[in-house]
């Protein structure tokens, strides 16, 4: 699996380097320079040219309807003695 994924990045860089070489871009194959500056030109920024997200408001936070209710100490003991009559069936 290992050499396939080497393989594949291989493959990958040569598929890209001949498009490069093809599209007639033969500066970028052959020295690596992708990024071109305009600062040099004088010209001015170049705006974003995805728009800025929108801003939604917060979720309001659920509050409680009424406070929890005290367990009942019967209530726990009787469920204790649900689960170890159920690990007796079990073993």
């Amino acid at each position: 699996m290992f050499e396939i994924g080497i393989f594949s990045v291989i493959l990958l860089a040569a598929g890209y380097w001949a498009t490069m070489f093809i599209m007639g871009r033969h500066d970028d194959v052959l020295h690596g320079k992708f990024v071109h500056t305009d600062a040099e030109e004088g010209a001015a920024p170049v705006a974003p040219p995805f728009p800025t997200r929108p801003v939604f408001p917060k979720r309001p936070v659920p509050r409680a309807v009424g406070s929890p209710k005290p367990v009942n100490s019967d209530a726990l003991q009787s469920l204790l003695v649900a689960i170890q009559q159920n690990l007796k069936d079990v073993a």
